[in-house]
């Protein structure tokens, strides 16, 4: 593979075997050299072993600090408020004030518990100042998860509620690792095969990457943008931001967020922030949009309109509400469209009223479209879309400059964030992208600061498109915090990069077969969409 994007010279390779790939391999393991990822210590090895999928397409295996020494398991033990806290009747939490940490120390202590507060520290970022997030409690150091899980029992059996964490999951900059981490370099100048993101045969359920990629018949993929997961906050597999296929728009943004923006050709990938605007029109009249494919009332990661509650801004994992809506739907969302109270103006492919329906949701005619209202909507849209009446929906992105995007059929748009990577520079938008809640540091601390799976994604200053997984949450493989992510995607030459969906979704697959580690218990997790290489036509 080309040595621009490590910025390190040729590699004398052999043969190895990764993944149940025959790749070639560095030939010893040696201290970090010049563009070497800045995970650990300098004097930790790193490994790298390639191989060409396809003409312009490399995969590459990286492993630093495979020898490292084994650290210990421990107990966080949840923190009910106490008198400092600004709500002591708030739910426990991982994070919270000293008092409330100490106080808590205090009753494990007499119940017999080696307990301690430990200060939890986070850098500052592009956006976000950092420091001091909260004290965290935990409970006794052991050398594997199973004793570590037997003490757990015996707090909850005492009234506490905990987890096991491996320590190497905290984030030290001191770790030795190990790290795993596969990267896929589409070169634009060498492939004629196609890059292209796919949701599957609807919006409303969850594939597996892997399923995707054999559906597609794909050569390689990795899973994509964020997505509903919990039945309560929407449709599961709904991408829960924008999702443009095929240059289709079947997602709107969470209003200001980056997301990543490619073509068939491999060329010309980049990061957007979009916003959209959306209307439904007839004669004389038109209503605004709120949303495309989602169940009315519902916005996952929030950053929708302002009499949306909490708010119009995003707010990642979180789900916000609102009781007046116009939902748009396309065949591609589902079999049956989402019921509940209101009113549903069911279209033909030609956009013309073949009935307006109370309560909402059914099957849409082949090739038609619906639009959903609910609250306050509900006697407007029944005015405007009356039998027999020919209606237009409309919808317009735009990015951070104003500008209409207009995606071509050859393009694909996928959600994400925070960014990580601008122009060269590392660039982390926690607060813009709405991991910063005010009054919840424990997210901020599990979400951002800890080490977790991961699945990046830019271009480097080459133009090539670059796909990196990073496995997490063993002993085996730390995974990245976002800071370190956005390191990572520095030292691998990314120009500009994005964070995508990550913990128990990330996937890579190559060869008809998942070559990373999921996370998840049951292993390979199903997603909201995956971003495929395809071999060229023939």
């Amino acid at each position: 593979m080309s040595s621009r994007l490590f910025g390190v010279g040729a590699v004398l390779s052999v043969l190895a075997v990764v993944g149940g790939l025959a790749v070639p391999a560095s030939s010893v393991p040696t201290p970090r050299p010049a563009g070497a990822l800045p995970l650990g210590p300098a004097d930790l090895t790193e490994t790298r072993t390639t191989q060409q999928l396809q003409p312009g397409v490399t995969l590459t295996r990286i492993v630093r600090g495979a020898d490292a020494p084994a650290l210990a398991w421990t107990i966080e033990v949840s923190i009910p408020g106490g008198a400092g806290s600004p709500d002591p009747d708030a739910p426990p939490s991982v994070l919270n004030d000293r008092e409330s940490a100490d106080d808590l120390v205090a009753h494990l202590r007499e119940d017999g518990f080696e307990a301690r507060t430990e200060e939890v520290a986070t850098q500052p970022t592009a956006d976000f100042a950092g420091g001091a997030l909260g004290w965290r409690v935990r409970v006794g150091e052991f050398g594997s998860q199973s004793a570590a899980t037997a003490e757990r029992t015996r707090l909850r059996t005492a009234g506490y509620t905990g987890a096991a964490v491996y320590q190497g999951w905290d984030g030290e900059p001191t770790d030795r690792g190990p790290w795993r981490i596969d990267v896929l370099t589409i070169d634009p100048h060498r492939f004629h095969g196609a890059l292209r993101a796919s949701y599957g045969p609807d919006l409303e359920n969850r594939e597996t990457t892997s399923r995707l990629v054999a559906a597609a018949g794909a050569t390689a993929g990795v899973n994509a943008g964020f997505f509903v997961l919990d039945p309560n906050a929407g449709a599961p597999g709904d991408p829960a931001g924008v999702g443009v296929y095929d240059g289709r728009l079947l997602s709107e943004p969470v209003s200001g967020r980056p997301s990543l923006v490619i073509h068939d050709s491999g060329s010309r990938t980049g990061i957007v922030r979009l916003t959209w605007q959306g209307k439904l029109s007839g004669p004389g009249a038109s209503l605004p949009l709120d949303g495309i494919n989602r169940v009315p009332g519902l916005i996952r990661n929030c950053g929708g309109t302002a009499d949306d509650t909490p708010t119009s801004l995003p707010l990642h994992d979180a789900t916000c509400t609102d009781d007046d809506e116009l939902v748009a739907f396309t065949p591609e969302f589902g079999g049956r469209t989402p019921s509940g109270e209101g009113v549903e103006a069911v279209l033909d492919r030609h956009g013309r009223v073949l009935e307006v329906r109370s309560p909402r949701g059914g099957s849409l005619p082949e090739g038609g479209s619906s639009v959903q209202a609910t609250g306050r909507y509900v006697p407007e849209l029944a005015e405007l879309a009356p039998t027999g009446r020919q209606l237009r929906m409309q919808a317009a992105l735009k990015d951070s400059h104003g500008r209409t995007v207009s995606p071509s059929p050859s393009t694909s748009i996928l959600n994400g964030g925070p960014e990580l990577v601008r122009h060269g520079r590392t660039h982390v938008t926690v607060a813009s992208d709405g991991m910063v809640q005010p009054g919840n540091p424990s997210f901020y601390y599990g979400w951002v600061h800890k080490r977790n799976p991961r699945t990046l994604a830019g271009v480097d200053a080459a133009g090539r498109t670059v796909l990196v997984t990073a496995d997490g949450r063993s002993t085996g493989a730390l995974g990245l915090s976002i800071p370190e992510s956005a390191a990572v995607a520095k030292a691998l030459g990314l120009r500009d990069a994005i964070n995508l969906d990550g913990g128990g979704s990330t996937t890579m697959v190559v060869g008809g077969g998942v070559i990373n580690a999921p996370s998840d218990a049951t292993g390979e997790r199903p997603v909201g969409d995956a971003l495929l290489v395809l071999p060229a036509r023939r």
